[in-house]
């Protein structure tokens, strides 16, 4: 009996222990950036991997600071600040995602960044937008636990830049800088898009070439374009290179600029074994020749971007509001989730794109309804000016919203 009762007092000392951790871990987590007010966490740990909400330029004070490479240097300060509440350093940043509203600031950002994460710097994509929630900067990332594999991928001939790696290699993934459509010897952007695309998708698989694999490891691409790239040309060209409807998982997004006169460039996740790769797409979808619903790479599942688009005759159509937009959306993202059987909860990290940031505060009033109390980590954008909100002569309503997603399985000490 003496000895039942120790054990029972053990174990209730034990569960409030765990109870106590476990809630400090969530306040940790649950820390909110910005205006997204309760709709995100800094930081989620999903295990293997950190997923980092983007960062802006205030000080913890709230206040701005005055010029544009203080507020890069702030930027930084506070992504560090995140990473290491997450227990890692900046060395362990294996990824980051660079939003500039002036595009021209590329050099004095790069000029930031040297230096700030060791001797290995991330792979990282830049990219010009229309607005971000706090100007004129916002940087997200993805950092790695494990160290001991993590090394810098360079393809022959290319050039040593030490505030950024052309690939990043870990464990099980390699993560891949923007590559743009512009010479790499010179930088010269071709006048013909088709030879922009070809350029920026050549540079992209140097890069997996380099790590001992090719472009069927790709789980994830972004390709950010300007207007001067049709759509169609991109996806013709693009089509070519992957096998048909086992195609990475696809955030195809326009901006209203890109770094060096560029007009495309590629970003992207490979694995590093094809047994972790699979994809995943909804029994009623169609197989497409650009883009699969998820892609898993182990237990990250990564998903395109979707859209308030409702399937329908006619073409279908799209609601007339963000909000109504964004149910559509987060439904057809439940049927890819459902298809991997995983739920929202298991959701670490989302990437928005508005039509117009004004329309935040409904926005997030929906999504809220999705993830609970405890949000995944997230970057909110307006990638280009907004557009006319009036029906085309098809009665067709614009898009106003996007939401790419990654899942995890094991969701570590989320």
């Amino acid at each position: 009996m003496i000895f039942d009762c120790g054990m029972k007092i053990l174990i209730r000392s034990l569960l409030v222990v765990l109870l106590i951790s476990a809630l400090s871990r969530q306040h940790a987590l649950a820390q909110t950036s910005g205006r997204a007010g309760a709709v995100s966490s800094q930081f989620v740990d999903a295990g293997d991997y950190v997923y980092i909400s983007a960062q802006g330029p205030r000080r913890p004070d709230g206040s701005l600071p005055a010029t544009f490479a203080e507020q890069v240097r702030q930027t930084l300060d506070n992504l560090k600040t995140v990473v290491e509440s997450a227990g890692l350093s900046m060395e362990h940043v294996v990824y980051t995602q660079v939003y500039l509203e002036d595009v021209s600031k590329y050099g004095e950002m790069t000029t930031a960044f040297a230096g700030r994460f060791g001797k290995t710097p991330p792979a990282r994509a830049v990219l010009g937008v229309a607005k971000l929630p706090d100007p004129a900067i916002a940087i997200n990332a993805v950092a790695v636990r494990d160290l001991r594999e993590r090394r810098a991928i360079y393809p022959p001939n290319s050039k040593s830049d030490d505030s950024a790696s052309p690939g990043i290699l870990t464990h099980d993934r390699l993560f891949i800088s923007s590559m743009p459509g512009s010479d790499p010897a010179t930088g010269k952007v071709p006048d013909d898009p088709a030879a922009q695309v070809d350029l920026a998708l050549d540079r992209m698989e140097a890069v997996a070439k380099a790590a001992g694999l090719d472009l069927s490891y790709m789980v994830f691409v972004n390709p950010y374009m300007t207007t001067e790239i049709p759509h169609r040309v991109m996806n013709e060209h693009y089509a070519k290179r992957f096998e048909f409807g086992n195609t990475p998982a696809r955030a195809t997004i326009e901006v209203t600029s890109l770094p060096g006169g560029a007009h495309i460039e590629y970003t992207g996740v490979a694995v590093r074994d094809l047994k972790q790769r699979k994809a995943v797409r909804p029994k009623n979808m169609p197989p497409s020749p650009t883009a699969s619903p998820c892609v898993f790479a182990g237990d990250t599942l990564y998903c395109s971007a979707k859209d308030g688009f409702i399937p329908g005759p006619h073409g279908g159509v799209y609601a007339t509001t963000t909000p109504h937009q964004l149910r559509q959306t987060m439904r057809s993202q439940l049927d890819n989730l459902e298809e991997a059987e995983m739920k929202f909860d298991q959701v670490v990290s989302t990437t928005v794109y508005l039509d117009d940031l004004a329309d935040l505060p409904a926005f997030d009033e929906v999504y809220a309804q999705y993830f609970g109390s405890m949000p995944p980590a997230r970057t909110t954008i307006q990638q280009i000016a907004p557009t006319e909100r009036k029906a085309d002569k098809e009665d067709h309503f614009p898009g106003l919203e996007q939401v790419s997603l990654i899942a995890v399985r094991r969701q570590g000490n989320r």
